[in-house]
């Protein structure tokens, strides 16, 4: 083989125990991979076109799923190709490209859900501020944070990536992962190591604080309250712990099990590399489309018209 080769492309060697049923699985991802888009763009479309959900909460929401739409989008269409080819390949620049929109998704994801939790906050402990501490401005300026704190954080990761001379070229994993890469560096890497874990202490534990200090107190509030004030805030803020536990437990997994290489069965640990950017995606607008009622009504109103309309 041509050396040159090597050292413009990586290979993807995380397929190699899925390779005896590939089909199956190719169908599998497409299918959810179609779910993510229909369900998402479904939620987005229903807050869109009605003015009654132009509010913060219903917002962020959808912040939240455009996010989810964009990380299916950067994995699913690479995963597909690779499952039908006989070798997974991929180039050095498009790896770099794919790990940084993964790790933007990551990060994007954490800091929307980070701010929602601050909303529910205001609007359970604080509501008689809630319109002046949640102003359209306010909601625009925290969207931008969401969107710009990402891009440059992981813009410097994955500069300080492309500087390193590789000397392997085997990833074993599906996609790219910039530590992954990092690792395949026969060079320093102090510097990467040292902003690694810098971008990780920033960007991933101080919205997970945030998270958990907004709900003791939302907790707090509930507690002396009604029960019927109880039920409507557990209402709200359910589909939000559900999302949040789920998303900490298997990033935690990952940074361990990446940085550490725990010793775990390797197709546990390729399921639980992917679990981010499968179940987010996918159950997002379920959750939210089911338990809260502004949007379960507006979906349901949606195709019962059209449903009525094809029976006509």
């Amino acid at each position: 083989m041509d050396l040159s080769f090597n050292f413009t492309f990586l290979f993807l060697e995380g397929h190699v125990e899925l390779e005896k049923y590939r089909y199956f699985y190719f169908i599998i991802t497409l299918t959810v991979f179609i779910l993510i888009i229909c369900f998402n763009s479904v939620v987005i479309y229903v807050i869109y076109a009605d003015k009654h959900l132009h509010e913060p909460m219903y917002i962020f929401i959808t912040a939240l799923l455009m996010n989810s739409l964009f990380g299916a989008t950067v994995l699913y269409p690479k995963l597909l190709i690779d499952f039908l080819s006989e070798k997974q390949i991929i180039s050095y620049q498009s790896c770099l490209f794919q790990a940084f929109c993964i790790y933007t998704y990551g990060v994007a994801e954490f800091i929307v859900l980070s701010v929602m939790a601050f909303d529910r906050y205001v609007s359970i402990c604080k509501p008689l501020q809630y319109s002046n501490l949640m102003k359209i401005s306010t909601v625009w300026k925290l969207l931008l944070l969401c969107c710009l704190l990402p891009v440059c954080d992981n813009g410097i990761i994955i500069i300080l990536t492309y500087r390193l001379q590789l000397c392997k070229y085997r990833l074993d994993r599906v996609y790219c992962n910039n530590y992954a890469i990092v690792k395949l560096s026969c060079g320093d890497t102090f510097v990467n190591n040292l902003f690694g874990l810098f971008s990780l202490i920033v960007t991933v534990f101080p919205p997970v604080i945030f998270i958990i200090f907004s709900y003791a107190r939302i907790l707090n509030v509930c507690l002396k309250n009604s029960k019927d004030f109880r039920r409507k805030a557990l209402q709200t803020c359910f589909p939000h712990i559900v999302i949040v536990i789920n998303f900490s437990v298997t990033t935690c997994f990952e940074i361990i099990n990446t940085r550490l290489e725990a010793n775990v069965p390797h197709i546990f640990s390729m399921i639980m590399s992917v679990e981010n950017m499968v179940f987010p995606p996918l159950f997002n607008p379920i959750i939210y489309g089911l338990n809260l009622q502004e949007i379960y009504k507006r979906i349901k109103k949606i195709f019962c018209k059209r449903n009525s309309q094809i029976s006509f």
